[in-house]
Protein backbone atom coordinates (compact mmCIF):
# COMPACT_ATOMS: atom_id res chain seq x y z
CA UNK A 1 0.00 0.00 0.00
CA UNK A 2 1.26 3.30 -1.45
CA UNK A 3 1.89 5.97 2.36
CA UNK A 4 2.20 9.54 2.70
CA UNK A 5 5.73 10.37 2.90
CA UNK A 6 6.25 12.62 6.08
CA UNK A 7 8.45 16.08 4.68
CA UNK A 8 11.03 18.08 6.15
CA UNK A 9 9.19 19.77 9.35
CA UNK A 10 7.85 16.45 11.01
CA UNK A 11 8.92 16.14 14.28
CA UNK A 12 9.07 12.24 13.41
CA UNK A 13 11.67 12.43 10.97
CA UNK A 14 14.29 13.99 13.60
CA UNK A 15 14.17 10.99 16.42
CA UNK A 16 16.50 7.39 16.25
CA UNK A 17 14.85 4.35 15.13
CA UNK A 18 14.48 1.53 17.03
CA UNK A 19 16.60 -1.93 15.87
CA UNK A 20 14.48 -4.61 14.93
CA UNK A 21 13.95 -7.26 17.08
CA UNK A 22 11.48 -9.78 15.03
CA UNK A 23 12.48 -10.80 11.94
CA UNK A 24 10.13 -12.87 9.14
CA UNK A 25 7.01 -11.33 11.12
CA UNK A 26 3.79 -10.47 9.32
CA UNK A 27 4.31 -6.57 10.90
CA UNK A 28 8.04 -6.57 8.84
CA UNK A 29 6.80 -8.05 5.65
CA UNK A 30 3.74 -5.78 5.74
CA UNK A 31 6.49 -2.78 6.09
CA UNK A 32 8.46 -3.53 3.59
CA UNK A 33 5.63 -4.46 1.11
CA UNK A 34 4.35 0.03 1.98
CA UNK A 35 7.60 0.80 1.49
CA UNK A 36 8.20 -0.70 -2.16
CA UNK A 37 4.78 0.26 -3.36
CA UNK A 38 5.48 3.92 -1.47
CA UNK A 39 9.21 3.95 -3.27
CA UNK A 40 7.94 2.87 -7.17
CA UNK A 41 5.25 4.94 -6.89
CA UNK A 42 7.08 8.44 -6.34
CA UNK A 43 10.31 6.98 -8.38
CA UNK A 44 12.42 6.72 -5.58
CA UNK A 45 16.17 5.81 -5.16
CA UNK A 46 15.97 4.30 -1.22
CA UNK A 47 12.62 5.08 1.22
CA UNK A 48 13.71 4.71 5.25
CA UNK A 49 10.90 3.20 7.43
CA UNK A 50 10.58 6.46 9.50
CA UNK A 51 10.08 8.56 6.28
CA UNK A 52 6.42 6.67 6.33
CA UNK A 53 6.23 7.64 10.22
CA UNK A 54 7.44 3.69 11.42
CA UNK A 55 10.23 4.39 13.96
CA UNK A 56 12.38 1.03 12.52
CA UNK A 57 16.26 0.70 11.81
CA UNK A 58 14.68 -0.24 8.11
CA UNK A 59 15.79 0.65 4.57
CA UNK A 60 15.00 0.15 1.07
CA UNK A 61 17.20 0.89 -1.69
CA UNK A 62 17.88 -0.04 -5.39
CA UNK A 63 16.77 0.92 -9.09
CA UNK A 64 17.81 -1.95 -11.50
CA UNK A 65 16.39 0.45 -14.52
CA UNK A 66 17.07 3.49 -14.97
CA UNK A 67 15.13 5.99 -12.49
CA UNK A 68 13.81 9.12 -13.93
CA UNK A 69 14.98 11.16 -10.38
CA UNK A 70 18.67 10.26 -10.96
CA UNK A 71 19.04 9.27 -14.70
CA UNK A 72 22.30 9.29 -15.08
CA UNK A 73 22.91 7.52 -11.82
CA UNK A 74 24.12 3.80 -12.04
CA UNK A 75 22.47 0.44 -11.31
CA UNK A 76 21.81 -0.34 -7.61
CA UNK A 77 20.89 -3.54 -6.71
CA UNK A 78 17.26 -3.99 -5.17
CA UNK A 79 18.45 -4.30 -0.92
CA UNK A 80 16.55 -4.73 2.24
CA UNK A 81 19.23 -3.48 5.03
CA UNK A 82 17.68 -4.06 8.35
CA UNK A 83 19.81 -2.87 11.25
CA UNK A 84 22.70 -1.36 8.68
CA UNK A 85 26.02 -0.60 10.18
CA UNK A 86 28.93 1.67 7.89
CA UNK A 87 32.10 2.02 8.34
CA UNK A 88 34.04 4.08 5.42
CA UNK A 89 36.49 2.27 3.08
CA UNK A 90 38.99 5.05 3.02
CA UNK A 91 38.91 8.74 3.43
CA UNK A 92 37.93 10.10 0.26
CA UNK A 93 34.99 12.09 0.40
CA UNK A 94 33.54 13.43 -3.06
CA UNK A 95 30.11 15.83 -3.88
CA UNK A 96 26.98 15.21 -5.22
CA UNK A 97 23.72 16.35 -5.60
CA UNK A 98 20.65 14.73 -3.59
CA UNK A 99 17.09 14.78 -3.66
CA UNK A 100 14.94 13.22 -1.03
CA UNK A 101 11.12 12.24 -1.16
CA UNK A 102 10.85 14.16 2.31
CA UNK A 103 12.04 16.71 1.14
CA UNK A 104 10.44 16.96 -2.27
CA UNK A 105 11.28 19.36 -5.28
CA UNK A 106 14.83 20.77 -3.79
CA UNK A 107 18.49 19.27 -4.23
CA UNK A 108 21.47 20.35 -2.96
CA UNK A 109 24.94 19.10 -2.95
CA UNK A 110 26.31 16.80 -0.15
CA UNK A 111 29.67 15.71 0.83
CA UNK A 112 29.81 11.81 1.59
CA UNK A 113 32.60 8.80 1.76
CA UNK A 114 33.59 7.91 -2.17
CA UNK A 115 33.21 4.11 -1.00
CA UNK A 116 32.11 2.04 1.99
CA UNK A 117 31.63 -0.91 3.96
CA UNK A 118 27.88 -2.28 5.08
CA UNK A 119 26.50 -4.68 6.58
CA UNK A 120 23.12 -5.75 8.27
CA UNK A 121 20.22 -8.64 7.84
CA UNK A 122 17.68 -8.92 5.04
CA UNK A 123 14.17 -9.25 6.14
CA UNK A 124 14.53 -13.31 6.88
CA UNK A 125 17.24 -12.34 9.47
CA UNK A 126 20.47 -13.51 7.68
CA UNK A 127 23.18 -11.15 7.93
CA UNK A 128 25.44 -9.93 5.09
CA UNK A 129 28.07 -7.35 3.93
CA UNK A 130 28.85 -5.47 1.17
CA UNK A 131 31.60 -3.21 -0.32
CA UNK A 132 30.29 -0.37 -2.26
CA UNK A 133 31.16 2.89 -4.29
CA UNK A 134 29.84 5.83 -6.45
CA UNK A 135 25.83 6.25 -6.35
CA UNK A 136 25.40 3.19 -4.40
CA UNK A 137 27.57 4.63 -1.72
CA UNK A 138 25.62 7.72 -1.90
CA UNK A 139 22.24 6.23 -1.90
CA UNK A 140 22.92 4.09 1.37
CA UNK A 141 24.76 6.67 3.37
CA UNK A 142 21.47 8.88 2.27
CA UNK A 143 18.86 6.49 3.44
CA UNK A 144 20.64 5.57 6.71
CA UNK A 145 21.41 9.19 7.59
CA UNK A 146 17.06 8.91 8.14
CA UNK A 147 17.61 6.06 10.78
CA UNK A 148 19.20 8.55 13.16
CA UNK A 149 17.01 11.60 12.83
CA UNK A 150 19.55 13.42 9.76
CA UNK A 151 17.87 14.80 6.99
CA UNK A 152 20.25 15.76 3.67
CA UNK A 153 20.28 19.56 4.11
CA UNK A 154 22.01 19.14 7.62
CA UNK A 155 25.02 17.77 5.40
CA UNK A 156 24.94 20.97 2.92
CA UNK A 157 28.35 22.80 3.34
CA UNK A 158 27.68 25.38 0.82
CA UNK A 159 24.03 26.45 0.16
CA UNK A 160 24.83 28.06 -3.19
CA UNK A 161 24.43 24.53 -4.31
CA UNK A 162 20.64 24.05 -2.49
CA UNK A 163 17.65 25.06 -4.07
CA UNK A 164 14.56 24.32 -6.26
CA UNK A 165 15.72 21.15 -8.97
CA UNK A 166 13.77 23.43 -12.20
CA UNK A 167 15.62 26.23 -11.07
CA UNK A 168 18.86 25.36 -10.37
CA UNK A 169 20.80 25.69 -14.29
CA UNK A 170 17.24 25.21 -15.75
CA UNK A 171 16.45 21.57 -14.21
CA UNK A 172 19.75 20.18 -15.20
CA UNK A 173 22.30 20.20 -12.10
CA UNK A 174 26.04 20.78 -12.86
CA UNK A 175 28.58 19.34 -11.82
CA UNK A 176 29.37 20.09 -7.91
CA UNK A 177 31.93 22.22 -6.58
CA UNK A 178 34.68 20.03 -5.52
CA UNK A 179 35.36 19.91 -1.50
CA UNK A 180 38.94 20.08 -1.06
CA UNK A 181 39.39 20.38 2.94
CA UNK A 182 36.14 18.68 4.16
CA UNK A 183 36.31 16.29 6.76
CA UNK A 184 32.89 14.59 6.78
CA UNK A 185 34.58 11.91 9.69
CA UNK A 186 35.12 14.78 12.02
CA UNK A 187 31.84 15.31 11.60
CA UNK A 188 30.47 12.32 12.50
CA UNK A 189 32.64 12.38 15.38
CA UNK A 190 30.84 15.60 16.55
CA UNK A 191 27.30 14.84 15.79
Amino acid sequence: MIKPVLRMGDARLLRVALPVLDFDSVELSALLRDMRDTMAHLDGAGLAAPQIGVDLRVVIFGSDDVNPRYPDASPVPGTVLINPVIEPLGGDVEDGWEGCLSVPGLRGVVPRWRALRYSGFDEHGKHFSREVDGFHARVVQHECDHLDGILYPMRITDFSQFGFADEISNGVLPTPTETSTHDIQNEKDNS
